[in-house]
């Protein structure tokens, strides 16, 4: 921070550390970009966190008309298969299917009118053409592959516990994104690597803009300073119209709506899915999905009107609403709330929609150039997680332009961190292992699928000095230090929510989070009021918008 402040200039200021921002970020620095990214939070700490945890085509959109999003969102799931293959990978999902020619009537009218209308099932017919239409974006050599038809009986006979009243199963591949955060950070970590003048800033805010200079606020120290730029990038999601204003412009392109899910410890519900996503139309006409991932089964998702100016919370109603889709799919696999270890709730940065229904509300993206003021305003509206490397290009394009600057490199085909050199094999998994996390042990795998081949360097610098296990093994203390050295982590949360899985997986308890932030006290400076203060903020966090029931601790 200290240099951003010094210098009190940029080529490019983008507001806003979300996946699309990060994106925009790295592919600007990789263009030799001077640029610097602020982030009001921890990066990836907002829409980017609460996302479904899928980088998928988008098949639903076909209905929607829009086939130019699809086209692109398969090309670029499959392009994130090859270069992010740490964190993305494919996955085969299910849909039940319990007519064969229910909705084609509605299903026009629908992709006409764009409102939802009386739900009514999409059958087998309709589904098949959906999937032969999909398959056709997919034909890049076989990445992965096509979709295949079922009866009944061979789709109990694959999965005895689905509803025994379905008629057809329609199984297909997308992918799974296991640690969201963790991608977006070795997207920004790349960014950073790939030139001197590209900075990133979490916990700093953009309140208020002064000619060409905008007004940021270190939300850690409280101190403010300016950075101007000769453009600025308002990436602040769904948040965009509330950072305008901020910055003096009036607009109203957003118009997001929640997505909220839980995270079940229900190891019989997680045998049921075989492993495979259940992806299905729910009986108000939702498309909603029961996702095994990390030993849980993630259940989700809302999609109501929200207003971004508050906290987006998975209600106790939203709740009830899971219950009743997994009995739908389930009939007999009997679920509590006891068994939900995580929930978690975000907006959507779509764009504004009036009456259209939120279903049915385009999940393409577009880019606004307001050059009224002293330097370029340039706000994204929209994005999705599964585009991210594509929208990041077309957003830099747009500034490029700006800058009267040309594109030197394409980040289409280019690793993401540790998706450099990844062994994709058992045998190389073993091999790679063995050359670069000698004495790990059984850590190796873990390090290996939380860092990517980054995990040679994290394990490097673990064994140069003394180690401890934290978070009942799932972090070290020499690995905290790493976090903090190299990540950028400030707070508490940011290690227990976005560097591991702690909070998702359900694991962190009291003690856990004693442990960790009395592991993190001396490597940040913090005193004793401080850590107690991390403390609360992070139960307080956990307890109020997660989902989870944890007691301060009365310190002696």
């Amino acid at each position: 921070m200290r240099e951003v402040r010094e210098s009190g200039r940029t080529s490019v200021l983008v507001i806003g550390g979300g996946i699309n921002g990060i994106s925009t970020f790295r592919d600007l620095a990789l263009q030799g970009i001077d640029v610097v990214l602020v982030e009001r939070g921890d990066f990836a700490s907002g829409t980017s966190a609460a996302s479904s945890h899928m980088i998928h085509g988008g098949i639903r959109y076909l209905e929607n008309g829009e086939f130019r999003l699809v086209r692109e969102s398969v090309q670029e799931r499959n392009g994130l298969l090859r270069i992010a293959p740490h964190y993305v990978k494919p996955l085969e999902t299910t849909i039940p299917i319990y007519s064969t020619f229910s909705g084609i009537l509605a299903a026009p009218l629908r992709f006409l009118t764009h409102k939802s209308g009386k739900p009514q099932e999409r059958g087998a017919f309709l589904i098949k053409v959906g999937l032969m239409i999909y398959d056709t974006f997919s034909r890049d050599g076989g990445t992965v592959p096509r979709h295949r038809f079922l009866g009944k009986k061979r789709s109990l006979a694959e999965l005895p516990d689905l509803d025994p009243n379905i008629k057809y199963t329609a199984t297909y591949y997308d992918a799974s994104m296991h640690d969201p955060e963790r991608l977006a950070l070795d997207v920004l970590q790349d960014g950073r690597a790939a030139h001197a003048g590209a900075h990133a800033l979490n916990y700093v805010e953009a309140i208020a803009r002064d000619g060409d200079k905008v007004v940021l606020r270190d939300r850690e120290s409280g101190t403010e300073f300016t950075v101007a730029a000769d453009v600025v990038v308002n990436a602040s999601g769904p948040w965009t119209d509330l950072t305008n204003g901020a910055l003096g412009v009036d607009t109203r392109y957003m118009g997001g709506t929640k997505g909220s899910h839980i995270v079940l410890d229900h190891p019989e519900l997680l045998d049921a899915t075989r492993g495979r996503e259940i992806f299905f139309e729910h009986s108000d006409g939702r498309i909603v999905l029961i996702y095994p991932l990390k030993g849980r089964v993630l259940v989700g998702t809302t999609d109501i009107d929200a207003d971004p100016g508050e906290i987006a919370v998975c209600t106790e109603e939203e709740v009830d609403y899971f219950f009743d889709l997994i009995h739908h799919v389930f009939p007999q696999i009997d679920v509590s709330r006891e068994q939900i270890v995580f929930r978690f709730s975000g907006i959507r940065p779509l764009p504004r929609h009036e009456d259209t229904a939120p279903g049915f509300v385009s999940r393409d993206y577009r880019i606004e150039v307001d050059e009224k003021g002293d330097v370029p305003l340039v706000s994204l509206v929209g994005g999705k997680w599964t585009t991210f490397r594509a929208l990041g290009e077309s957003l830099a394009n747009v500034v490029l332009g700006l800058l009267d600057r040309t594109r030197r490199v394409s980040t289409a085909g280019a690793p993401i961190g540790g998706g450099r050199d990844f062994p994709r094999t058992t045998k190389a998994r073993r091999i790679w292992i063995e050359e670069n996390l000698t004495g790990a042990g059984e850590r190796a795998g873990r390090l290996l699928a939380r860092y990517g081949t980054r995990a040679a360097d994290v394990w490097a610098f673990i064994s140069q000095g003394e180690d401890a296990p934290l978070a009942d093994g799932d972090l070290s203390t020499r690995e905290l230090a790493w976090m903090v050295e190299n990540e950028m982590v400030a707070r508490l949360e940011d290690v227990v929510m976005r560097r591991t899985s702690i909070a998702f997986l359900g694991n962190a308890t009291s003690e856990v989070l004693d442990d960790v932030a009395e592991a993190m006290a001396p490597l940040l400076g913090w005193d004793r009021a401080r850590l107690d203060a991390e403390l609360d903020q992070t139960r307080r966090l956990l307890n109020e918008r997660h989902g989870l029931v944890l007691s301060s601790r009365t310190r002696g």
